[in-house]
């Protein structure tokens, strides 16, 4: 049973964890429209904080099970009122110029301490103030014993100008709720198709931008600014006129061994490539045969895209491989027919770039797709390729034959 628990506590704070990264992120999204002169922190002070001119705003997050109802002995209350007390007290934190807000998905009771928190008419914090300070003199819960002394350390106007700061939002918006923001948000920007792609490079980008911040022993907050361009540049890469480059695509590498098997190795096996080159090659192929996926996978490519793209590569070859065999002529040699192969290959290598899309630049695509196209046979570097590879192959594939 302990083991079982263990494994619930655990999930719960994941969740807990993921919620306040997704609300710092949409907390971000929605300073759009103004002064970028802000900045948003993950787990500094606060779970959030958004600091902007004149004013800062510091959120404690409470991701709950349904059910859970926040009474005036809740602990995550007197967590919450312990962390701002403490910060009160030491001097860092200024109610008069701070917003304190106690966001929860618990359900607020009436006449409780949250419930005269909250914004609206219902909001009265003298009540509060008398509620909190019955339920502190009758607790005798050890867990809320620093919490309790952190709040009743403050001075009479210390309190008053914390509680005064105190907004509750009780039955707050889930972690899938704020992930249906954040893809509203995404839907606006490039539509319904693109909107979870886009949104899921946001979020992977801000997630590592986060655990940088925290990672230094002085934690810098994300400006708006970064938010701001950054975002801008990943919506730039779902116009109809580009395709998105994922940086973990864009670093892949490979070594020739992991491919040696390969049709599109054994092609260069023919003309004599230096294995720097071919690991190089590996490397284009695997970068674009797993970018060319991801985009399949996600429907961000038109139909037929791919195919339209690769005829447009076999055709520019089939040109300069024409050109090559009328050059070289019935009679040519070995070493001049491989020469003119290496000829053909370095044009693909270094000169020709046809983008898949106008605004799609990344090399590795041109280059990776040729590769792929070389592995089916569709397009080869030795004048004699078909013929060379039929030889090669075709031992292998009857051996498979005859064993079956």
């Amino acid at each position: 049973m302990s083991g079982s628990t263990s494994v619930f506590d655990a999930s719960a704070s994941a969740i807990g964890y993921l919620y306040q990264l997704r609300y710092a992120l949409l907390a971000g999204l929605n300073e759009f429209g103004n002064d970028a002169s802000w900045s948003v922190s993950v787990e500094v002070v606060d779970d959030v904080e958004i600091v902007a001119p004149g004013e800062s705003r510091r959120w404690q997050l409470k991701h709950r099970a349904g059910g859970t109802r926040l009474t005036d002995g809740s602990t995550d209350l007197w967590k919450t009122l312990r962390i701002w007390s403490e910060g009160v007290s030491d001097g860092s934190l200024d109610p008069a110029r701070t917003r304190l807000l106690l966001l929860t998905t618990s359900e607020i009771p009436d006449d409780s301490v949250a419930h005269h928190l909250q914004p609206g008419p219902s909001r009265d914090v003298r009540r509060a103030r008398e509620l909190l300070e019955a339920a502190a003199a009758k607790s005798t819960s050890d867990a809320k014993k620093k919490s309790i002394e952190a709040y009743c350390g403050l001075r009479d106007d210390q309190r008053q100008a914390l509680l005064s700061a105190v907004t509750v939002l009780g039955e707050g918006p889930s972690i899938e709720d704020v992930h249906r923001d954040l893809l509203q948000v995404c839907h606006f920007a490039v539509g319904k198709q693109a909107a979870e792609s886009l949104l899921n490079r946001l979020e992977g980008w801000f997630i590592q931008r986060c655990i940088e911040t925290m990672r230094v022993e002085v934690a810098l907050p994300i400006s708006g600014s970064e938010i701001d361009e950054k975002f801008s540049e990943l919506r730039g890469q779902f116009r109809p006129y580009n395709l998105p480059i994922d940086d973990d695509i864009a670093e892949m590498t490979a070594t020739r061994d992991e491919y040696r098997d390969h049709t599109f190795i054994r092609q260069l096996d023919l003309i004599g490539v230096g294995n720097r080159r071919i690991e190089l090659a590996v490397r284009d192929y695997l970068r674009a045969s797993t970018q060319r996926s991801r985009w399949s996978r996600e429907n961000l490519l038109l139909p037929g895209e791919i195919g339209s793209y690769e005829r447009r590569l076999r055709e520019e070859w089939e040109t300069h491989f024409a050109v090559m065999h009328d050059d070289l002529g019935e009679e040519a040699a070995e070493e001049t027919k491989i020469a003119a192969a290496k000829q053909i290959y370095g044009w693909v290598e270094t000169e020709f770039r046809r983008n898949i899309r106008p605004e799609c630049h990344d090399p590795f695509i041109c280059k990776g797709s040729f590769h792929i196209l070389a592995d089916d046979q569709r397009v080869g570097w030795h004048p004699d390729f078909e013929a060379r590879l039929l030889a090669i192959l075709e031992p292998v594939g009857g051996a498979v034959n005859a064993s079956a």
